[in-house]
């Protein structure tokens, strides 16, 4: 018998041998002696680096100048606002080109939508959405052809194990990482099968 076969095996035991032990005090137990994190320095350098590498286009703003970029990417057609998206990224969009909290049923008519994100990660350059406040039902992620999303400085976490931690896991989690893409048999690559075609995200500092 194998000795991987054997520690897995032996935690599996070790697990099963915790039942009647509080959720929170059984998951402090489990043992991590993996690197949880690899990266200290310039993590917003890092995450707009890698959300353009999924040609994500990043645009890079202070706080002052965040809602006249959500304007300008904004700038035509009809887009879905959920409950909850503060009221100040979007004061300087054109009133009649936004939809608030649209039914589902006419996201599909719709030509984007513009949310915010319940975590960053610079690692792998994805964004987290847990549909709470300002991110909208899950159909807001998926349906649309554009998807517009703010991500503060604040939320970007250097590496997986950190965001997972600042996220619920009861929640629904939705992962983005670049426009939705996925390939054929012959590695013919295909955008907005899954998803938005477009995305874009802007990063405050």
């Amino acid at each position: 018998m194998s000795t991987a076969r054997d520690d897995v095996l032996g935690r599996i035991a070790g697990a099963l041998g915790r039942r009647g032990t509080p959720a929170a005090e059984a998951y402090a137990a489990i043992d991590r002696p993996y690197l949880r994190r690899h990266h200290e320095d310039g993590i917003l350098d890092l995450f707009a680096e890698r959300v353009a590498h999924y040609r994500a286009t990043v645009h890079r703003v202070d706080t002052a100048g965040l809602p006249g970029a959500v304007a300008r990417v904004l700038s035509r057609g009809r887009y879905a606002v959920p409950a909850g998206l503060p009221a100040e990224w979007i004061a300087e969009v054109d009133p009649g080109l936004l939809v608030h909290e649209p039914p589902v049923a006419e996201l599909d008519a719709l030509d984007g939508v513009v949310t915010g994100c319940a975590v960053a990660i610079a690692e792998t350059g994805t964004i987290v959405l847990d549909h709470g406040p300002g991110q909208g039902r899950r159909a807001f992620s998926l349906v649309p052809d554009h998807h517009l999303i703010v991500v503060t400085a604040g939320q970007v976490a250097p590496d997986v194990p950190e965001a997972l931690e600042r996220l619920d896991p009861a929640r629904p989690l939705t992962f983005v990482s670049g426009p939705s893409a996925t390939s054929d048999i012959e590695l013919n690559r295909v955008e907005g099968v899954h998803g938005p075609r477009t995305l874009d995200v802007i990063l405050t500092r």
